[in-house]
This record gives C-alpha cells, structure tokens and sequence, in this order.
C-alpha cells in the first residue's frame, strides 16, 4: 500500500467509498464520477501504479479482477444486455489515478468508443 494514494486510503477504509464488494485482495466501489448508471472501479489491495507496471507474478490477480467484474455484472444486473470493461493506462491512456484499476461500465446503452484522435 503506498502513503499517498487515494485507493489504497479506499481499500485500507481510511477514505469513504460506497464499497460493492471487498477481500483480502480486491475492492469493488461507485466511480465518484460516474460515466453510466453502472461504474464501478475494481481495484486491487496490493498498489500497482498501472497496467504498464505489471510483473509476471501479477497475472493472476488480472484475471482475478476481471472475473469480479463479469461476478459484479451479473449481480448489478447489466450482465444480459452488455457492460464495458477498460482499463486505462498512464497519462495519454486517460489514467487519472496512479493505481491500477478496471472500470465497470453498463446500465445503458453504451456507444461505440470514440478513439481521442477523431475517428
């Protein structure tokens, strides 16, 4: 867990979220800006910057919160019509939080994603 990041105070309690679902290895809560009805954030306990800082010993955690995604879905009810999963990465991928993280987007009709540069 590191000092200064805002989900590790979210997984460690220390900062108010509306929590989904939590182990000793993942925590699931609301986006504080939410994009649709439905958009939670997955994160893991253990503090990883971003998908780019991922070791080979992290494989299974991946998996891990991405089958607790597709679990969260179902239970959400957004499971039959369709979800988005993303994780963003870094700076230019739109990452705002230093802490690696799976975005759970559904509850509505999603449009196709617009690539930044105009297509």
């Amino acid at each position: 867990m590191s000092d200064n990041c805002l989900f590790c105070g979210i997984a460690q309690g220390t900062i108010p979220s509306t929590k989904e679902y939590e182990d000793d290895v993942l925590v699931v809560f609301a986006n504080i800006h939410p994009v649709a009805p439905v958009h939670l954030l997955v994160i893991p306990r253990k503090h990883i910057a971003s998908v780019a800082d991922l070791s080979d010993d992290d494989r299974a955690l991946v998996g891990e919160m991405v089958m607790r995604a597709k679990e969260i879905a179902v239970k959400k009810g957004i499971a039959k019509n369709g979800y988005r999963l993303v994780f963003n990465v870094r700076d230019h991928g739109g990452q705002v939080v230093d802490h690696i993280h799976l975005h759970i987007i559904g509850g509505a009709k999603l449009g196709p994603m617009a690539l930044a540069f105009g297509e």
